[in-house]
């Protein structure tokens, strides 16, 4: 197989892969709070965490975090995935973003509304 045909066969099957999508939290060690969300692309919060920490960045995360990192430090928080979604073919991006409410919905719920941002 030649290199160019090689390219071409990875760059198809980086389109065909959907990015993993979930529910994670990001959570203050020093004080037990934690920031709930969902995204379509949880690789995406993981390198904006890694980020942050690497570059001591705190605004390529949530505002709602900033006067906490500002007191606690970067190191205290960290990055925890609760629920991964199954995403099947037919599903719609619609269907997908409805999905990701639905279950951070019933995340809410679980955890105590005190120590959320």
């Amino acid at each position: 197989m030649s290199e160019q045909a090689h390219r071409r066969e990875l760059r198809e099957q980086y389109r065909q892969t959907q990015p993993e999508a979930g529910v994670y939290r990001i959570v203050n060690s020093r004080n037990g709070k934690c920031l709930l969300g969902s995204t379509t692309n949880l690789a995406g919060i993981r390198n904006r965490m890694e980020f942050a920490k690497s570059s001591n960045l705190s605004g390529a995360l949530d505002l709602r975090l900033r006067r906490d990192i500002r007191e606690d430090g970067l190191e205290a928080f960290s990055l925890e995935v609760l629920e991964v979604l199954e995403i099947r073919p037919e599903m719609t991006p619609a269907q997908i973003r409805e999905d990701l409410a639905t279950l951070e919905a019933l995340w809410r719920e679980k955890l105590d509304p005190e120590l959320l941002y």
